[in-house]
Formats: C-alpha cells, sequence, structure tokens
C-alpha cells in the first residue's frame, strides 16, 4: 500500500487553493469551473477530486483554512499584557491580506455565496461573533485600564469590524495603499478606544 508524504499532500493541496483563489477572484463562485481551476494548476480532474470532491467544498476550504488562523490571533491579543497590545494585533489581524490583489474579487465572491449557502454563511458568522467577543473583552479591559470610549464596548468592537470590512470593500480602488489604510484605521481605532493616538 502506498503512503501519502503529508508534506507533499499540503504542498498541492496548497496549490490547488492558490489556482482556485486566483480563479474564483476573477470569475467568481458560478463563472469558475473545475476544469479552469485544473488548468492553472497544472493537475488532472482526479487530482482536484481527489482532494476537493466538489467546487462547493474547494470554496469552503479556501476560507475554513483561515479559521484556524484566526483562532491564533485572537488567542494571541487576548493573551497580551496589556489591552491596547491586544487590540493592536487583532486590528493588524483583520487587516492581514489586505494587500493581497485577489481579496476584492474573493470577498465579492464571498458575499454572493453566503447569500445562498447556509453552510458558508454560518462559518463566516461564527468567526466574526468569535472576533467580536474578543474584540469586546480587549475593549473592556481597556476601559478597566482608563481608557475611555463614548460608546460601550460590544458596539464599539462592532465599528471595529465595520471598519475593517470597508478597508477591504476599498481595497479594488486606485492608489489604495494597504499600509497607509492599516496605520490610519490603528489610529482611528486608538482614538475610538480613548488610548493617546500617536
Amino acid at each position: 500500500m502506498r503512503t501519502v508524504d503529508p508534506e507533499q499532500h499540503a504542498r498541492k493541496r496548497a496549490l490547488i487553493l492558490q489556482a482556485a483563489a486566483r480563479e474564483f477572484a476573477v470569475h467568481g463562485v458560478d463563472g469558475t469551473s473545475t476544469a479552469s481551476v485544473c488548468r492553472r494548476a497544472g493537475i488532472g480532474s482526479g487530482t482536484l477530486f481527489h482532494y476537493f470532491p466538489t467546487k462547493r467544498a474547494l470554496f469552503h476550504a479556501l476560507f475554513s483554512d483561515d479559521l484556524a488562523r484566526g483562532a491564533a490571533a485572537r488567542e494571541r491579543a487576548l493573551a497580551a499584557a496589556r489591552p491596547g497590545d491586544g487590540l493592536d494585533l487583532l486590528v493588524e489581524h483583520l487587516l492581514t491580506d489586505l494587500a493581497d490583489p485577489l481579496v476584492p474579487g474573493l470577498l465579492a465572491a464571498a458575499l454572493f455565496q453566503a447569500n445562498r449557502d447556509e453552510e458558508f454563511a454560518v462559518m463566516v458568522a461564527t468567526d466574526e461573533a468569535l472576533t467580536r467577543d474578543a474584540l469586546t473583552t480587549l475593549l473592556e479591559r481597556a476601559a478597566a485600564d482608563g481608557c475611555r470610549s463614548a460608546f460601550p464596548p460590544e458596539r464599539l468592537a462592532g465599528w471595529i469590524l465595520r471598519l475593517s470590512d470597508a478597508c477591504y470593500l476599498a481595497a479594488g480602488e486606485e492608489g489604495f495603499d494597504p499600509v497607509a489604510q492599516t496605520a490610519e484605521l490603528r489610529r482611528i481605532v486608538a482614538g475610538l478606544v480613548g488610548r493617546p493616538v500617536g
């Protein structure tokens, strides 16, 4: 019986996901075919279906693979010695992919898919709820440390998420600067939280 090399398996899977991300970003879910993903990845359909039984499973994997990264970021943020540092870490994580040129197309595809795929919508909403809870906890800690915001922590957590979403919606605009956008959002968050803005 042939054994599977885990590293080779992971590399092949990552190659397929990279190809799929490009196809979905440009053509959306409906405009992408498994054949086009295979062509871009340089594989046969049998290989694709070995890793992902359906196009829907492939699309889900693009986003579900990121869940572990989000969980790790929340854990690091909540473990930070100072709540302000934790907020900075979590805002950085929220904007990690801002410079990726595929993001605007993938975001559009994800929004479309969430409106017709309940399992996908629940996956995305659950991750967002966990991030909102982490932000709320950090904001409560910041308030206990003396930061004064005009908004309750839970409401402010919602605004931080909406502002980070808005950054991604703007990412496709001409002249968009992800580094400047991230720095500006950090300053905005600091001002909203009642921390000194440097």
